[in-house]
């Protein structure tokens, strides 16, 4: 497995299957990159943020075919701590500014699917930077839900995590599913 065969992958499937539940893609996903996300977990990979075209294709392993491949189970947060730790490391380095941003944006999202507050305020901050105006939308959605309740109400079932009143009745009513 490389980093640009992840990137490539997920480049051509593009942002219709990126944002989108789709059991086929992440059947195909499973197949494809599970065994490698596997080894990912473990730090077997961590080389490849070496560069920051094999840092994106790391970070989209361990934080996006994460959650397609494990959706519904504890296994989609499971690499979460990881990526994070590596795109903070990698942020550092200037990587966001050495690939375009539709592809820097990556960086980001471990940052956008932590349940840290001040995670959360460092994504939109660089979405913002960035230019990604749409990206900064949702961003600021991942944030407010945060900032409510201090965590994401619609893992709670998945992690065995009891919901309070509020946040039941924010999913109820519609509240933001991931």
């Amino acid at each position: 497995m490389t980093p640009d065969k992840v990137w490539t992958f997920w480049k051509e499937a593009g942002p219709s299957r990126w944002f989108n539940k789709d059991a086929a893609f992440d059947g195909t996903l499973r197949v494809r990159f599970g065994d490698a996300l596997a080894e990912a977990r473990t730090g077997a990979f961590d080389h490849w943020g070496e560069t920051p075209e094999g840092a994106r294709g790391l970070v989209i392993l361990l934080d996006q075919v994460s959650r397609n491949i494990n959706r519904g189970s504890p296994l989609s947060f499971a690499a979460d701590a990881h990526a994070r730790k590596l795109v903070k490391a990698w942020i550092g380095r200037g990587y966001l500014w050495k690939l375009p941003a539709p592809e820097a944006m990556w960086f980001c999202m471990p940052l956008e699917h932590s349940e840290e507050i001040d995670d959360q305020k460092r994504c939109v901050a660089l979405f913002k930077m960035l230019g990604l105006a749409d990206m900064v939308y949702y961003a600021k959605l991942h944030l407010d839900i945060i900032a409510r309740f201090g965590r994401f109400p619609h893992r709670n079932k998945v992690l065995g995590r009891s919901s309070t009143p509020e946040e039941i009745a924010f999913l109820k009513s519609g509240g933001f599913a991931g």
